[in-house]
């Protein structure tokens, strides 16, 4: 992680496609990612995050070739999934191998050619309304907006709905 950091944090690839963190923000990514998903608390070191605003991190309790594994921690679902590779892997094949399923690359050209902007540093592309609270998975559906507000309302919006049963009905929800 440090080789990482130290060559290519802050760096930003293919218009914000992906980025990667810096090592100063890894640690507070790392505590709110571990509050939306109480499962990773305290085991997942994030380190990059896509133009959607999944975040990228390792999870020390699942080894992939001797090195903890990959999950992409999605704020727009609510849902963390297990990438199977190391932090090696993912960027030396993942990225360019799986580029549509780990970036949702074409989604991104979709949203461009529509004139979307590409995200600023430290924003991302996000849902308007979650696509676990019945949004659609649709260009229609994205705004651009700050990736730590767009987390921070995310995670508030994921701890409410975690443990209601699938199809529960939200009447409203209101953000002062």
């Amino acid at each position: 992680m440090r080789e990482l950091f130290a060559q290519f944090g802050g760096d930003s690839f293919n218009d914000g496609l992906y980025r990667v963190m810096d090592a100063g923000a890894s640690d507070s990514w790392s505590k709110l990612v571990g509050q939306a998903f109480p499962t990773f608390s305290g085991a997942v070191t994030c380190f990059g995050f896509d133009w959607l605003g999944r975040i990228f991190a390792l999870d020390a309790r699942r080894l992939v070739e001797g090195l903890p594994g990959v999950v992409m921690l999605e704020p727009g679902t609510g849902q963390a999934l297990e990438i199977p590779c190391n932090v090696h892997n993912f960027h030396e094949s993942e990225l360019i191998e799986y580029r549509e399923e780990a970036l949702a690359a074409s989604f991104f050209q979709k949203w461009i050619s529509i004139g979307g902007d590409a995200p600023k540093v430290a924003e991302c592309i996000g849902y308007k309304k979650p696509l676990f609270l019945g949004g659609k998975d649709t260009v229609e559906n994205l705004e651009r907006s700050d990736m730590d507000v767009y987390w921070t309302i995310a995670t508030q919006l994921i701890e409410k709905a975690r443990g209601l049963p699938a199809g529960t009905r939200i009447g409203s929800v209101r953000i002062d």
